[in-house]
């Protein structure tokens, strides 16, 4: 009885100690809950009241919480503060404590690797790379039984990579996203791998691995079946690689199937609902862009092909449909890829302004570009080359030739892209050809460099073009007509095999003056008729003015009184028109950039005015290339499809 009695004294003990231990952490819970409660109140308040909530956080540190609250704290802490301040160095030490201390937990593995990649974004804002890099791989070697954070730090890492312009580690790292994807069973994530490192083969120009790389995520996409969004997306990401690649081919003609194939999959996308059912498996949590963001992808890339093709009222009117949309996604998203989007379709718009006779127009414009790079170091950095050549081509349009030099030599300064380079190159050589025998030796070594008959340093079709209507105008200006015919016919053979309407245009009218020269005035009709009604329906300001003259002429010397009036007046209302936006664009404070030839990066811009630049000489109509390797990465802007929670969610 006596031991029976011991045993039910001890088991009332622990009774008791097991209900005060429940008590106390009831207690526990109670206040960190209510802590928490308050944080988040504060942080989704309108506007945020982000000092209370940091103060409710750190309120949670005096009760001496349990690791797990303590380090699920300090990731909120860090990401609160680095999301809503600029007290990084406050942010970092939090994200620190919680990397450090969820690495001593079992099972702790969404706060440890949000903490990890979080921490290594703030590292790169802080040009802390080398710091990045290690907690990166880090993280990755220890996340391989986490399907999900595995892949997204993989992205992460080979994101990185990119940014630093190290394309080949960048690939590696995709290359074994892709297998990790395979052996986990996610074919989704695997073609997300796969197309992204199709991507960074095509901007460092391997096409021969590029090829059977996109031929099989070709057959995975469509024979992968699961959430009809997922599926279409890439899908969309397929096509605009595609696309692409052809429009920095020059293939202007042969990307039509392809383009259609995508403007058909992004009206598919925009009918669909949005799926709030979960993957079943982890490695699928991901998406590359938001349907939005994709929808305005798809009209840059239309953009860029009616630029190249000549068709410029629907490079305007697409181009006024994604500035439109980018407005609306802007005041509900700060993603850096809206910002780049919009650089690159102004960039278009500008050329399509000036081609058009609308300086003034293009100017203000550009005031906007320089605003947006200048919120964006990287941005302006990646566009450098481009703004300057922009700036060059405006000046050969308002007939600055020497501040066009200037600014096309800087330009050759800050790029190492083949096809920027050669537009760049071809577009200085007409500025020496118009500019007669001040440059004749340096302007021999450019015409050397790129010849067209051999040795043409890029691949692209549209800048080989190019380069034989410039042979073919510096043969013109140097009196070979027999040689400048056979250049010119050379362009017109390219530029009718791709429907480059442009450079048609203006092979045809040069080869109608120089029949006119020779006094052949039946053929030089026949070429001058089709360029006035090509650059009409482009519509082309320049060519117009030129076949009009050349018309006015034609006609007077043929004795057709009539149509030479006719002619007359369309030259002189054309002159009229150009006269009026050269005048206004020069009265612009804008115009004084083109005396800037060193580097815009490093210029103190005023931007209460609103500057701007570009045009187009009438040699070419290839479009600038981007660069910009925030757009060039979209795709591994990867996040979870599922609705995130909250960022203050309680500690498991």
């Amino acid at each position: 009885m006596a031991a029976q009695a011991a045993a039910a004294a001890q088991a009332a003990a622990a009774a008791q100690v097991a209900a005060a231990q429940a008590a106390q952490a009831e207690a526990a819970e109670s206040w960190y809950l209510a802590l928490l409660g308050f944080a988040e109140h504060f942080r989704t308040s309108s506007p945020p009241k982000i000092r209370l909530c940091v103060h409710c956080l750190q309120a949670v540190f005096p009760f001496k919480p349990p690791q797990r609250i303590e380090a699920r704290t300090h990731l909120q802490l860090g990401s609160v503060l680095y999301h809503h301040t600029k007290n990084s160095e406050q942010a970092r030490s939090h994200l620190e404590k919680a990397w450090l201390i969820s690495q001593q937990i079992p099972q702790f593995e969404d706060v440890k690797f949000e903490a990890a990649s979080l921490l290594s974004e703030l590292y790169c804002q802080e040009n802390s790379v080398d710091a990045a890099k290690p907690l990166l791989r880090k993280a990755i070697q220890i996340s391989q039984q986490t399907p999900y954070w595995h892949c997204r730090l993989l992205f992460q890492l080979a994101q990185l990579h990119t940014l630093e312009k190290d394309l080949v580690s960048a690939c590696d790292l995709l290359g074994v996203g892709a297998e990790y994807a395979r052996v986990v069973g996610s074919e989704y994530t695997r073609a997300l791998f796969l197309l992204s490192k199709g991507m960074l083969l095509l901007m460092e120009r391997k096409l021969q691995e590029v090829h059977p790389l996109l031929t099989l995520c070709g057959q995975i996409v469509e024979n992968w079946q699961g959430n009809p969004i997922q599926k279409e997306s890439l899908r969309v990401f397929f096509l605009v690689l595609q696309v692409t690649h052809y429009l920095d081919a020059g293939q202007v003609k042969s990307v039509k199937p392809c383009l259609k194939q995508l403007q058909q999959c992004i009206q598919t996308i925009s009918t669909l609902h949005d799926d709030e059912i979960l993957p079943s498996n982890p490695a699928d949590l991901f998406h590359w862009l938001p349907k939005e963001h994709m929808c305005v992808l798809v009209y840059l890339v239309t953009v860029m092909h009616s630029m190249q093709a000549g068709y410029l009222e629907k490079a305007q009117k697409y181009t006024d449909k994604a500035l439109m949309q980018l407005e609306k996604l802007k005041m509900l998203d700060c993603s850096p890829i809206l910002s780049s989007f919009q650089v690159i379709l102004l960039e278009h718009i500008i050329m399509c302004r000036l081609v058009t006779g609308h300086k003034a127009t293009a100017l203000q414009e550009i005031s906007q570009v320089c605003q947006l790079c200048q919120q964006s170091p990287r941005l302006f950095s990646n566009h450098a080359a481009q703004l300057h050549t922009l700036l060059g081509l405006y000046c050969v349009s308002v007939n600055c030739m020497d501040n066009a030099e200037a600014q096309f030599t800087t330009a050759l300064r800050l790029t190492n892209h083949q096809e920027l380079w050669a537009f760049i190159v071809t577009n200085l050589a007409s500025v020496y050809i118009r500019e007669g025998n001040r440059h004749q030796e340096v302007l021999y070594s450019l015409l050397e460099r790129i010849n067209p008959d051999h040795s043409f340093p890029v691949s692209s079709h549209c800048l080989r073009a190019a380069a034989f209507y410039v042979r073919g105008l510096f043969s013109f200006f140097q009196g070979r007509y027999n040689e400048a015919k056979r250049f010119l016919r050379e362009t017109l053979k390219m530029s009718n095999a791709e429907d480059l309407n442009r450079l048609t245009a203006c092979s045809l009218v040069l080869l109608g003056h120089i029949f006119y020269v020779l006094g052949n005035h039946r053929e030089s009709n026949n070429m001058v008729v089709p360029a006035m009604q090509l650059a009409s329906k482009i519509p082309d300001m320049s060519v117009q003015l030129w076949s009009s003259a050349l018309l006015r002429d034609l006609n007077k010397a043929c004795g057709n009184a009539m149509d030479a009036h006719e002619a007359a007046q369309m030259h002189q209302n054309f002159s009229q028109q150009l006269l009026q936006d050269h005048i206004e664009a020069c009265s612009l404070p804008e115009h004084n950039l083109i005396t800037m030839a060193h580097h815009l990066c490093s210029s103190k811009l005023r931007m209460d005015l609103t500057p701007a630049w570009p045009a187009f000489s009438e040699a070419l109509l290839a479009c600038v290339p981007n660069l910009d390797p925030t757009l060039e990465l979209s795709g591994n802007k990867t996040t979870r499809v599922s609705t995130s929670p909250s960022p203050l969610s309680r500690a498991e």
